[in-house]
């Protein structure tokens, strides 16, 4: 599903032998940004600045990527890429892109060698336009699998979805690489407590998981605004996935606001929440 938002890109790198890849959202100037983390494992780079009390107001883009921590080099590439355009904040050396970067954990998909590089990011932003796909098993979501919960043989594959809700001329998309501890809950999934005791992680293997996305909207909202939004982008993740935010996830969003239609911060909330939902459930098997 395209994301209607005005100057919004997309795009994708994939490794042609390794379960891995990264996603490049690429936002138009003037994009406000603020984002939450929620899981307890977390890969992540530039999310600091994006706090609501930080100098930063604006980003260029956003990067979701596998490869965990060694994957944000990928945000490097992007950074060129944009640094080549003119963009990021004015400094006297030349514009500094702002570049926030969510990773999830594929190292144990395909090959662990397998990570994606800055050549990947700037291949990956190179190739945004709005004909690229966002869903599937590209990009970022290459290696992703749900239900990791149930082991190697019971795992399901994940990937990247995408889904928005408009009303009128406002536009709430989100994007989700999903890489999950927990099962995809349409709402009617039972919680088996005992199971899902006995599969608790204790070994190094256990930190593979993490879900993590991007709500775009063509809203007009300030930082706390995208923070709050951010909130509701993690509201629609509880719903969707059974146990969401675990300590060995690293589930973070990143909401991105354009400013291009008036609009009250809790509808986009509330448009954030059921377009996540919405995403995430898609991959669910039929």
């Amino acid at each position: 599903m395209a994301i209607d938002v005005p100057g919004f890109r997309i795009g994708h790198w994939t490794d042609p032998i390794g379960e891995t890849g990264c996603s490049v959202l690429l936002f138009p100037e003037n994009t406000t940004a603020s984002c939450e983390v929620r899981g307890g494992a977390p890969a992540s780079r530039e999310l600091d600045a994006l706090a609501p009390d930080k100098m930063v107001t604006f980003a260029d883009a956003a990067v979701l990527t596998g490869g965990s921590a060694f994957g944000l080099a990928a945000a490097d590439g992007v950074m060129r890429f944009l640094e080549e355009r003119g963009r990021g904040i004015a400094t006297p050396a030349g514009p500094v892109p702002i570049v926030p970067t969510l990773a999830i954990f594929d190292l144990a998909a395909g090959s662990s060698a397998a990570r994606p590089t800055a050549a990947n990011g700037y291949a990956a932003a190179c190739s945004a336009a709005e004909d690229q796909p966002t869903s599937g098993r590209v990009g970022a979501g290459a290696g992703a699998y749900t239900s990791q919960w149930r082991g190697p043989a019971g795992r399901r594959p994940g990937g990247i979805a995408a889904a928005q809700r408009r009303l009128d001329d406002l536009v709430v998309g989100a994007v989700c690489v999903v890489n999950s501890f927990g099962d995809i809950d349409d709402g009617t999934t039972e919680i088996d407590l005992g199971a899902m005791t006995l599969a608790r992680p204790v070994d190094p293997t256990a930190w593979t998981h993490t879900t993590v996305g991007v709500v775009v909207t063509n809203a007009r909202l300030d930082k706390m605004g995208c923070h709050i939004v951010a909130q509701g982008a993690h509201d629609g993740l509880a719903r969707a996935i059974t146990p969401p935010h675990a300590r060995f996830d690293g589930d973070g969003f990143i909401a991105a606001a354009t400013g291009r239609v008036d609009a009250d911060v809790d509808l986009v909330r509330l448009m954030a929440l059921a377009a996540v939902t919405q995403a995430i459930r898609s991959i669910r098997p039929r």
